[in-house]
């Protein structure tokens, strides 16, 4: 403990002597090029989305455009609607389709060599919806403005709150935006869409993923885990007995690293569904984790907007 302490305030006075955690220009490049990638599909995406659509349709559509581009797939695309709030992607052979009349959060993540741009966007096909999902534009929007190096964690997550509570809604309080670092996708820190206390402050050099989620003012207001996981991660190599099991581990530590994958991802390694029993136990052997569905707990319509931003010495360039 005392050696942490000593630690923080050694790198308290070297920030102020003017010594900073900028990024190497290689590795801000690459932030950049994910940036441009995530930025251009999720555009074109949102443009291509039409009731009935279906929703794997969005989700490898989106991923491949990724690929074509010269990025890879940060993680699956998300596809979630209505009171489904996060990590919906879609199963093999899934076959919903966007609802009449639906909210539709699209998420997309790029990287390049392992450095992650996350970025989404609220389709509405109700009007009755469309004033939140301008909430959620603006919210992120006025994130956008104030983060810089110094700013309390605190006074960020009120400031978001602020917005949205201006307008009649109100925000997710236990979904937050992240800290993003190399082949991480959440890379330590969380950035508040509510007020609390938090003694973080943004530091220059520092790479975000900043998303507002919003709902209606007589919402519970926070999510929970729903019954379905359709995104995996790899944790750590376990003693496995079956080679079978071993191989498709194997497969999936060096194809996707520390990042999330779908099981559709799954079919580079086998087209057939030979897999599945394997994969479960994987899970199950904890070699893998599991996200589940996120579902706003009083079942309401949820929108969402996000950047990640790059945090310079006078505030933030958006990637995205």
């Amino acid at each position: 403990m005392l050696n942490r302490m000593l630690f923080l305030c050694l790198a308290e006075t070297l920030l102020r002597m003017g010594f900073t955690r900028m990024l190497p220009e290689d590795t801000l490049e690459k932030y950049r090029r994910a940036g441009e990638i995530a930025a251009k599909v999720r555009e074109e995406m949102k443009r291509k989305t039409r009731e009935g659509m279906p929703i794997i349709q969005i989700c490898e559509e989106s991923e491949e455009k990724i690929r074509h581009m010269g990025g890879r797939p940060a993680f699956p695309c998300n596809v979630s609607v209505n009171e489904i709030a996060a990590h919906y992607t879609s199963p093999p052979g899934d076959e919903k389709q966007v609802p009449a009349g639906a909210l539709v959060k699209i998420d997309v993540g790029v990287h390049v060599d392992g450095y992650i741009a996350d970025t989404a966007t609220t389709v509405c096909f109700n009007p009755e919806y469309e004033a939140m999902v301008r909430t959620a534009e603006e919210a992120l929007e006025t994130a956008v403005k104030i983060i810089r190096p110094g700013l309390s964690f605190s006074r960020f997550g009120s400031e978001i709150q602020k917005v949205i509570e201006l307008h009649g809604f109100k925000p997710i309080s236990n979904l937050t935006g992240h800290q993003v670092g190399h082949y991480m996708i959440h890379a330590g820190k969380s950035l508040p869409n509510v007020a609390h206390f938090s003694i973080n402050k943004i530091q220059e050099g520092e790479v975000y993923a900043i998303e507002p989620f919003v709902t209606l003012k007589q919402a519970a207001g926070r999510v929970e885990d729903g019954p379905q996981s359709f995104i995996f991660r790899f944790v750590k190599r376990r003693p496995l007995k079956q080679p079978e099991a071993k191989n498709l581990l194997k497969f999936v530590e060096t194809n996707f690293k520390t990042l999330p994958f779908a099981e559709r991802w799954l079919k580079a390694y086998d087209t057939s569904s030979r897999h599945k029993s394997v994969f479960h136990d994987l899970i199950s052997s904890k070699c893998l984790m599991t996200y589940p569905v996120f579902v706003e707990a009083s079942r309401q319509y949820v929108a969402q907007a996000e950047h990640t931003v790059y945090v310079e010495k006078d505030g933030a360039v958006v990637l995205t």
